[in-house]
């Protein structure tokens, strides 16, 4: 089974506002792209729903799978470990936890790392992700409604 590459990015108009998601997924010869844009939603959730929703299209469990970033919130959680510690806690007093929850399901179904890589820079793959994620929260006649959103509660 050839390796998967994942390049992801969230964006929102706003903090919150409406935003969106984009990934492109990588194997072989095999290229995939997907967006989502939200009415109501924050930068966080849509870097984070971008993982989620990669990983989720996955077909195979056991993938072995790079993901591309530029979220410190979203790598650094997972490559120093901290989300293990906040799922023990029942992830008391943290934010998205839902997310959180839905990437932890997923993200135990295959060998995952992550890898943060600058914003805005010149990593081909992570623009068009950003382009991907910005169409998506401006196509104001297909946004969803970001169900997990709380106000404050991000």
């Amino acid at each position: 089974m050839n390796p998967i590459t994942i390049y992801t990015d969230g964006s929102a108009l706003g903090n919150p506002g409406p935003g969106g998601y984009g990934a492109v997924l990588i194997s072989g010869r095999f290229r995939k792209e997907v967006s989502q844009g939200f009415r109501l939603t924050t930068n966080n959730r849509m870097e984070l729903m971008a993982v989620c929703v990669a990983l989720e299209l996955l077909r195979f469990d056991g993938s072995d799978v790079t993901v591309y970033s530029d979220s410190k919130y979203v790598v650094d959680a997972v490559e120093k470990r901290w989300v293990f510690g906040w799922e023990k806690k029942g992830f008391a007093g943290k934010k998205n936890p839902d997310l959180w929850q839905r990437f932890l399901r997923v993200y135990r179904r295959h060998s995952v790392r992550f890898v943060w890589v600058k914003g805005h820079a010149e990593t081909v793959e992570n623009n068009r992700c950003d382009r991907l994620a910005v169409a998506a929260a401006n196509d104001r006649a297909h946004l969803l409604e970001d169900a997990g959103y709380t106000p404050g509660g991000e």
